[in-house]
């Protein structure tokens, strides 16, 4: 059901909106859940993937394969993950892409704008009408890491 009559929900604009989209919104479109692990840890569901993340493929033919984010191919909208290439026929390797909804971030590569993020995003801080600051996140996660 339609609730907004700003929105289209026609599946042509739809579609030229998201192959139209500029490189700041393919990245927020490119997002991959989190582990269980770092779901309890930062109560957030998901992030938009980053190249240094530690990542497992849980789809596919290359499924359980874990590596690390080697490139994150916004204009295809595929990460390249180390360990997940292929060999063409005349012995070049060639890195295959991975379609983010199809990985989970086993390890993120936290800078301060992914703390800030993570600390805007966190759900148990939100229901109590707080917000948890960069350093909030890392003492919650240095706590937990030890």
């Amino acid at each position: 059901m339609k609730f907004n009559k700003a929105v289209s929900s026609s599946r042509r604009k739809n579609r030229k909106a998201h192959f139209a989209a500029p490189s700041s919104r393919r990245r927020k479109i490119m997002s991959a859940t989190l582990s269980d692990e770092l779901r309890n840890k930062f109560n957030v569901r998901s992030m938009p993937i980053r190249k240094d993340d530690e990542v497992q493929v849980f789809r596919g033919i290359h499924n359980n394969r874990d590596g690390k984010i080697l490139q994150v191919y916004r204009k295809k909208y595929v990460v390249h993950i180390d360990h997940v290439s292929r060999e063409k026929n005349n012995g070049a390797s060639v890195m295959l892409g991975i379609a983010p909804s199809n990985v989970i971030i086993t390890k993120l590569h936290l800078d301060p704008d992914r703390k800030r993020l993570l600390g805007r995003k966190n759900r148990a801080a939100m229901a109590k009408g707080e917000k948890l600051t960069a350093k909030d996140v890392e003492e919650t996660a240095a706590t937990e890491l030890d």
